[in-house]
């Protein structure tokens, strides 16, 4: 009964103009629908809600309007005929939907690489997401995110037609539809010549990314005169070019450490003119929030892969951004502790597990919530909600549930 509060955020966020976009289909075809409920199953951390496992007529069919459970058959069929080019062209528009909601402060923007446990049946390379970890075949996604709020942009994928330095720059394209001159803060598998020239040239980005340590770069290590910044902290800078490569760029070398036998390195190549101090000990550290979504947001739909058919993979991680921007906004009206909740908690604790009954009165679908906690302070903010979305200026008519309203009781 849970997902319910969610339609009230895909009213506010837009979500259906924008999965019709995507389908190509209108308010009347059954394909957005489809699409809804795979952006529902994205909510509640499930990779499939299947009939044979489901009781039916609870509800969750009805939230998509529908009268059944889509298959998977019909889901794949509707993912595999839209393109990755749509898929990207819908993470764009959520991107500057959410944009223009708040949800992404600041300058610094984190990317990062991401592999994803895929069940393909395809012949493909084995790899390890932890040392102690067995090989299994990975899918690799980057991901680019807000750091202050920790809220995604967009993502993309690895594959064998396009390398880290392609799949990075389709994804810096996306981000400068929210904001062209932040500071890309990266990873080391960024570290080539090819992605600097390019991000140089073509963006106003400025560019921040761990050095791989070469025998070329602990060369240069050794051989600088570091200026100390306080105890066991120095910092050097040099200019760095990448074999090959005539262009030359910011090395920032720092040393950890008060005597020689405990001296530890650590180097970095930027685009910024920032001071070293205020990049590698205030700004770097923010990289680590993209760490803390795929922890706390990566249940949906961002940890395991079915297939490793690019244009599925695309649409169903393109709605399931959808569906995290709609629970982000739910967890906004939450008090504390519970905005902290991650997604798996959150559908456990929220999505699922309220009891209710739904019926139709008049013009308006009333959703009736028994014993929801007060404490979430979910009766303020959803009883009423024809009246707080015209307040709003938000249409309140669901044209997927075919133009019925939407209220709620707390019983």
């Amino acid at each position: 009964m849970g997902l319910w509060f969610l339609v009230a955020e895909h009213l506010r966020l837009g979500s259906w103009d924008l999965i019709k976009g995507y389908t190509g289909c209108g308010d009347a075809d059954i394909e957005p629908r489809i699409a809804m409920q795979v952006v529902s199953e994205a909510a509640i951390c499930k990779n499939r809600v299947r009939r044979n496992n489901y009781i039916s007529h609870q509800g969750f069919e009805l939230l998509n309007g529908l009268g059944f459970l889509a298959t998977d058959e019909q889901v794949h069929e509707l993912l595999n005929k839209h393109t990755i080019q749509q898929a990207q062209s819908l993470q764009q528009t959520i991107a500057l939907i959410r944009s223009n909601n708040g949800h992404y402060i600041g300058q610094k923007i984190a990317i990062d690489p991401h592999r994803i446990v895929s069940a393909s049946k395809r012949v493909m390379p084995k790899k390890k997401k932890q040392p102690t970890e067995p090989s299994r075949k990975m899918l690799q996604t980057f991901f680019a995110l807000n750091t202050q709020t920790g809220q995604p942009i967009g993502c993309g994928i690895g594959s064998p037609g396009a390398n880290t330095t392609q799949a990075t720059l389709e994804l810096l394209n996306m981000v400068k539809t929210v904001n062209r001159n932040a500071l890309i803060l990266a990873d080391k598998e960024h570290f080539t010549g090819n992605l600097f020239r390019s991000i140089d040239q073509d963006t106003d980005f400025e560019f921040l990314v761990p050095a791989i340590s070469s025998e070329k770069i602990r060369n240069i290590e050794r051989s600088l005169t570091y200026q100390r910044q306080w105890a066991g902290y120095s910092t050097a800078e040099t200019n760095f070019n990448f074999a090959g490569n005539k262009e030359k760029y910011r090395l920032i070398c720092q040393r950890e450490g008060e005597t020689e036998r405990d001296y530890f390195y650590k180097s970095f190549l930027t685009l910024s003119n920032k001071p070293a101090t205020v990049l590698l000990s205030e700004k770097y550290m923010e990289r680590w929030s993209i760490e803390d979504f795929f922890n706390f947001d990566g249940a949906m739909g961002f940890y395991r892969a079915s297939t490793f058919n690019l244009n599925i993979r695309y649409g169903k991680m393109s709605l399931a951004l959808l569906a995290q921007a709609a629970t982000y906004e739910l967890r906004k009206k939450l008090p504390q502790p519970y905005n902290r909740w991650n997604s798996t908690h959150l559908a456990d604790a929220l999505l699922t597990k309220i009891d209710g009954d739904i019926r139709v009165r008049d013009d308006t679908i009333i959703v009736t919530c028994y014993n929801a906690p007060e404490e979430l302070n979910l009766q303020n903010n959803y009883q009423g909600l024809t009246e707080k979305l015209m307040a709003e200026g938000v249409n309140p008519k669901v044209p997927w549930l075919y133009d019925f309203k939407l209220d709620f009781r707390f019983k």
